[in-house]
């Protein structure tokens, strides 16, 4: 019985032996070798098969629509309920932070209704007056909403005067508060739009003491200088009273004056002119920093700070001047003679920075009523032609032939062709190229002009306006025009543009203009010889226009018969021999009896009223016995009736 498990071990141990054995067989890089088939290993890799199919996104089949559907609208249903959560969250905080959100709401239903177009005058009334009774007693404090107070203008805009003025009343209490608020400031101006006179003289009164301080501010200073345009000249000036002096700010009574220019109320009130400079100082010096330099109020303040600076203040602000913030000055009357007064009395870096500022710009500043006499003012002054010629003339030149026929495009042009010409600028234009800074003038010419005095009425001839005007460029005036005009080859493209448009031109009320300066040469004679063959051909063009035959029709005149051409082509007759000639020749010669009467026997007159011996000859004989016979009016008597 014993013998049993002896044997037992026995095998066990032969067991262990074989596997050492076989353990010794292995190679020697003791590399296991690949068992044909481990159950184990089996069983594991059916299990993550499994598992990994259990894991991937059960795709349907493509016929199986409703159940896709189902899933879609499920999705669709959750993300329209998050965003209604929240919308009324949003809604909730609303409504806690905003004391009237719920008024708002029930006005921006109103105001979708009444601002629209096809509206009936009655309904719209109608909802005014409804929208007008929920805001009442609350129109101060809703007026700051984006929502309400774009409500209230369109209130304002087409309610009935008695609601505006309940409307007015309400709200003048609280019209400084109003005027520093982003939203609340265009309904503050909507009010000055729709305003009585005796509502705008409340409205400037309630600004007193208050002017400086929206001045400074950039969205304030929108309501002053409404104001100040909609004011007569005694509100503009009171106003402005309040920049000057501390003590007009807290007096009224003091502003109330006749005088206008700040020496004058310095005399009168006998201020000290050191103070006076120094407060004017912190009032346009923040403005100047923060750039708010779009109104025609702090146009003026500068002006005026300008006449009574001392020669190291007036040039640190011709040096904040100078450069881009030019540009958004220049649209009015003395924001464009702060810009010539740069442009004299800036050094070459100031004059430099200016017209580089204007890049961009040139074509919008020529169409401008002031801002077209800073460019006149930069043709008369500036030195550096080059730089004028890259960054000016090439953009003029890209628009030309829309500038030739505008009022005021046409100004520069002129002043290269014919500088001062009086017959093209005003006395106020004149006055304004020639004006200069007190504390900056030159020594010869303190003794021979007073400047800074716009408001003066210049009759009469200029003497010596044009050494004025001349004065802060050292290169001879004459050089200067001829490199700008001729070598920079703008007087090529000027004639070329004439060829192309002569007709146009020549109907044109400012366009004949140009086309006459361009025809005799220029002032001078600055186009001879240089272009006496392009000249020759603007000749034969106005010429063949008036070859054409005469029209039949009564609404198309001929070149002859309208009242610009046949006035240009008259004075070219008299002052362009070469032109008359050419004209005669090829228009006039045998066909004179037919345009003996109308305005075209101007044109045929002007053969015999001529100073050229030579055109007066060539055509006496045909014309003489026009004259004899009474088709054709004596000279004298053309003359006088002309």
């Amino acid at each position: 019985m014993a013998a049993k498990p002896h044997s037992k071990s026995i095998e066990a141990k032969k067991r262990k032996r074989t596997s050492n054995h076989k353990s010794e067989q292995q190679p020697a890089n003791n590399k296991k070798p690949k068992l044909a088939f481990d159950s184990k290993k089996h069983k594991q890799s059916s299990s993550n098969v499994q598992n990994k199919v259990s894991k991937k996104h059960f795709k349907p089949p493509a016929n199986d629509k409703q159940s896709q559907g189902f899933k879609k609208d499920e999705g669709e249903d959750t993300k329209k309920l998050r965003r209604l959560r929240a919308k009324e969250l949003a809604e909730a905080r609303k409504k806690k932070r905003k004391k009237h959100f719920s008024l708002e709401q029930e006005l921006a239903l109103l105001w979708e209704k009444m601002r629209c177009r096809n509206i009936a005058k009655e309904e719209r009334s109608r909802l005014v007056s409804e929208a007008l009774q929920k805001m009442t007693g609350k129109m101060s404090e809703i007026a700051s909403s984006h929502v309400s107070s774009r409500v209230l203008q369109t209130c304002v805009k087409h309610c009935t005067q008695d609601e505006r003025n309940v409307v007015f009343t309400e709200l003048r209490p609280h019209l400084i508060a109003l005027a520093n608020n982003t939203y609340a400031v265009h309904l503050v101006i909507k009010m000055l739009d729709n305003a009585s006179k005796e509502q705008i003289a409340e409205v400037i009164s309630s600004l007193h003491g208050h002017v400086a301080s929206l001045l400074r501010h950039m969205v304030g200073s929108l309501v002053i200088e409404h104001a100040y345009n909609l004011g007569n000249a005694t509100q503009k000036q009171a106003l402005l009273m309040e920049l000057y002096s501390p003590e007009l700010q807290l007096f009224k009574d003091l502003v109330t004056m006749k005088e206008s220019r700040l020496e004058d109320v310095i005399t009168k009130l006998q201020l000290q002119k050191s103070s006076v400079l120094r407060h004017m100082f912190s009032v346009l010096q923040p403005i100047l920093e923060k750039g708010i330099l779009d109104h025609s109020i702090v146009h003026r303040a500068l002006m005026e700070y300008l006449s009574i600076a001392d020669q190291s203040s007036a040039a640190d602000i011709i040096q904040q001047l100078s450069g881009p913030l030019i540009v958004r000055m220049i649209h009015t009357k003395d924001g464009s003679r702060l810009g010539m007064l740069s442009i004299r009395h800036g050094g070459a870096k100031e004059r430099k920075k200016i017209i580089k500022g204007m890049k961009g710009h040139v074509n919008k500043i020529c169409h401008d009523k002031f801002g077209t006499m800073v460019l006149v003012c930069i043709f008369s002054v500036v030195d550096d032609t080059k730089l004028i010629s890259k960054t000016i003339l090439r953009e003029l030149e890209s628009n030309l032939k829309e500038l030739l026929l505008d009022q005021n495009g046409r100004r520069p042009f002129l002043q290269l062709l014919h500088p001062n010409c009086q017959r093209y600028f005003s006395p106020d234009d004149l006055t304004s190229l020639s004006m200069s800074i007190p504390s900056l003038k030159s020594k010869e010419q303190s003794d021979s002009s007073e400047v800074c005095e716009e408001d003066k009425n210049v009759e009469g001839d200029h003497p010596d306006i044009s050494a004025q005007i001349n004065e802060g460029g050292k290169k001879d005036s004459s050089k200067r025009r001829h490199e700008l005009l001729v070598d920079s080859g703008l007087a090529e493209e000027l004639v070329d543009a004439c060829c192309e448009m002569t007709e146009s031109l020549l109907r044109s009320k400012y366009g004949k203009e140009i086309i006459y300066e361009i025809a005799t040469g220029g002032a001078d004679g600055i186009l001879h010889p240089t272009l006496d063959e392009k000249l020759s051909e603007l000749y034969k063009s106005i010429a063949s226009l008036a070859a054409q035959p005469k029209m039949d029709e009564p609404d198309v005149e001929h070149i002859l018969e309208h009242f610009h051409s046949s006035r240009v082509i008259r004075k070219l007759v008299l002052d362009c021999p070469s032109f008359a000639s050419t004209l005669w020749e090829k228009a006039l010669k045998g066909k004179c009896a037919i345009w003996a009467k109308g305005h075209s026997s101007k044109v045929i007159n002007a053969f015999l009223e001529t100073s050229n011996s030579k055109i007066k000859e060539m055509a006496n004989e045909e014309l003489k016995p026009l004259v004899e016979n009474g088709d054709l009016s004596p000279p004298n008597e053309s003359a006088k009736n002309d």
